[in-house]
């Protein structure tokens, strides 16, 4: 079962924004991202996301440092207000496939 991260991301209309996911709990121990991530719209395909990656640099994620090759970068903009969901997967050393959901808000 894809789990759904508990934090909103908050962004304004047309705002070209880059968000940072981190996958450190789903890692297991010495584990990290090995492909290119796949993030996807879950329920429309209002939102414009591109530039997705895994960390190559070390990156301060809500207040906590996340090592390289832990995280999922992208950037997302959108021209409508609303709520959106967006699944972040990836491939890893260990030869597993993680997933998760994102929140995105999108104000005017």
């Amino acid at each position: 079962m894809t789990e759904t991260a508990p934090q909103i991301h908050k962004i304004s209309v047309n705002e070209v924004r880059a968000i940072a996911v981190s996958m450190v709990k789903k890692l297991d121990s010495g584990e990290t991202l090995s492909s290119p991530p796949t993030v996807v719209e879950v329920d429309t395909t209002e939102m414009t996301l591109s530039s997705k990656a895994v960390n190559t640099a070390a990156i301060s994620i809500n207040g906590a440092t996340v090592s390289i090759g832990n995280a999922v970068q992208f950037i997302a903009e959108c021209s409508t207000p609303g709520n959106y969901r967006v699944r972040v997967e990836c491939d890893t050393s260990g030869s597993q496939t993680i997933d998760g959901i994102i929140r995105i808000q999108v104000c005017d």
